[in-house]
């Protein structure tokens, strides 16, 4: 683990989808604000609500409370899905790993 964020998020704000998640987006700024907050999260938004400058819908802040210095990017894995993992893909809900 290279980062731990602490954030506070603000329920009456967010948007789930039909499968009832809340996609958001965080940004870690380097900069602190008159809080010492230096982490945001916003809804997602689309490629078309990013071309039209659409404003974004905040729905937390936070701080970095923790880091090694070595944050890299996720990279995605691409895995092949079994028929059983298939046959659950559409339960209300889903197996997480927390």
């Amino acid at each position: 683990m290279s980062t731990i964020i602490s954030i506070g998020l603000n329920k009456s704000k967010l948007v789930f989808n039909e499968k009832g998640f809340a996609n958001i987006t965080v940004f870690v700024n380097e900069e602190t604000n008159t809080y010492g907050q230096n982490v945001s999260a916003a809804m997602e938004q689309s490629k078309e609500q990013r071309e039209a400058k659409e404003p974004k819908t905040y729905v937390a802040n936070g701080k970095v409370v923790w880091t090694d210095g070595t944050i890299k990017a996720a990279e995605r894995v691409e895995t092949q899905v079994s028929a059983s993992e298939q046959s659950t893909a559409g339960r209300a809900t889903p197996d997480l790993p927390f």
